[in-house]
């Protein structure tokens, strides 16, 4: 497979409002504020553009607001900015969505990925070869998830790059299909894809209806903590910022044609996880009397009863019990490891929903 030896000059970052893609817009540009940048996002109910406001009047930042569907403009934005690599992060992602409206999932993960794919093809290879002009370096970097490789029993090991695909909710299943498609367009018309399969992200910008920040912001309005079942799901977190650490490794000149697992290689059942957000902020109001003032409504986190907050609610259909991807190809291909503990992301991502009421607050309204 051909081999990068070069950093990105200039990206296209889909979905670069939502939760994954905003904290990759900001590390990116901290690290490489030379790098000329474009964010297309939809702006649906997830993508926030109060995620890149630090942004805005930066000269190489470049926001459009659209649809991944959109061909001619996809091609246009990576003709008018000479973009050499896309990332696509852009997905509906919440599984429970995906169970009673599953078409915005096809629409989206599937048809959307399929037209960047014909976009990034018609420009990167398809104009060069209509001229006789030698292939540019491009990368087209795809975004995918864990639940692609269906449920892991208790006892089973992780899943690796070559576990058997078995998709088990319409989220899963389209992300699966886009999973296939990037491979197909690298197969067989030679385009230089990669992609990765990342485990249960959490971190700063993340939409409240996902598990951690749900927790957090309930917690701090005194409202009711719902756990789907037993809460006996295991899952694997991931810092945001590890994931993005990640793929910064595999656009930095790894070879293309590749998939790889990234973890957190830190499992926790979703009851005991919950728990422990708890206690942290339960911790948090004891030793800081002033967030009371600031959140007057967290009458539970201030006299440590948090946990009576939680709430089993009934199971959500076909829901995976365990998910754990292993890294080991990542360490062995480009030294990745997480470096946030889950206690200091926990803490991390907790001080960043106190610190930013004004951001999570209008999305509950």
């Amino acid at each position: 497979m051909p081999k990068l030896t070069t950093s990105p000059q200039s990206l296209l970052v889909t979905g670069g409002a939502g939760f994954i893609g905003a904290n990759f817009v900001h590390f990116w540009l901290a690290k490489y504020p030379q790098t000329h940048l474009v964010v297309l996002d939809a702006l649906t109910y997830a993508g926030n553009r109060a995620s890149l406001s630090k942004w805005q009047s930066v000269a190489n930042f470049h926001f459009v607001k659209g649809d991944i569907r959109d061909q001619s403009l996809v091609e246009s934005i990576l003709l008018e900015h000479s973009i050499d690599t896309l990332v696509h992060f852009a997905a509906e992602s919440h599984v429970d969505r995906s169970i009673p409206s599953p078409d915005a999932f096809i629409e989206t993960n599937i048809i959307g990925t399929f037209s960047l794919l014909k976009a990034a093809k018609s420009v990167w290879l398809d104009r060069s070869t209509a001229h006789g002009l030698p292939l540019k370096k491009h990368r087209f970097h795809h975004v995918s998830t864990d639940e692609v490789y269906g449920s892991l029993a208790a006892d089973e090991p992780a899943f690796t790059e070559q576990s058997t695909y078995a998709p088990n909710s319409p989220y899963a299943a389209s992300k699966a299909a886009s999973d296939h498609l990037v491979r197909a367009y690298q197969q067989t018309y030679g385009l230089q894809v990669s992609t990765s399969n990342c485990s249960n992200c959490y971190g700063p910008f993340q939409y409240p209806e996902k598990l951690i920040p749900l927790v957090i912001t309930n917690i701090l309005r005194n409202k009711p903590i719902p756990i789907f079942g037993d809460g006996q799901q295991i899952r694997d977190w991931l810092y945001v910022e590890d994931h993005i650490r990640a793929i910064e490794l595999i656009l930095k000149g790894r070879e293309t044609g590749q998939r790889h697992n990234i973890g957190g290689e830190n499992e926790w059942k979703n009851i005991d996880l919950v728990r422990y957000i708890c206690n942290k902020m339960n911790h948090l109001f004891r030793v800081k009397p002033e967030l009371a003032k600031a959140f007057p409504q967290a009458l539970a986190a201030i006299n440590n009863e948090s946990e009576k907050l939680i709430s089993h609610v009934h199971d959500r259909a076909g829901h995976d019990r365990r998910y754990a991807v292993s890294i080991d190809k990542s360490k062995q291909d480009f030294g990745y490891a997480p470096t946030e503990t889950f206690d200091t992301g926990i803490q991390r991502t907790i001080e960043w929903y106190l610190e930013n009421q004004s951001w999570w607050q209008p999305l509950l309204s």
